[in-house]
């Protein structure tokens, strides 16, 4: 399991996370505070703050560099 940060301030970026992330068979889940949501369901992702960074849990072991490259728009700097 890969973790990262991420950061889903805008509408137009939470749908295109989405969309990215749902090319993918793994699990991802969204965890921010006590809530822990399926990364790949958008009414979930709007229930959480999105005014701060939210850590990403990537539930894989094969393609973790490709969905982390495909995840870089949306890292934490």
């Amino acid at each position: 399991m890969e973790t990262i940060k991420i950061m889903l301030n805008s509408i137009d970026k939470v749908k295109s996370f989405v969309n990215d992330i749902s090319k993918f068979d793994s699990d991802f889940d969204l965890i921010s505070g006590r809530y822990v949501i399926d990364a790949k369901s958008i009414m979930g992702i709007f229930s959480l703050d999105l005014s701060k960074p939210i850590t990403l849990n990537i539930h894989s072991t094969n393609d973790v560099e490709k969905i982390l490259e495909t995840l870089k728009p949306y890292t934490e700097e």
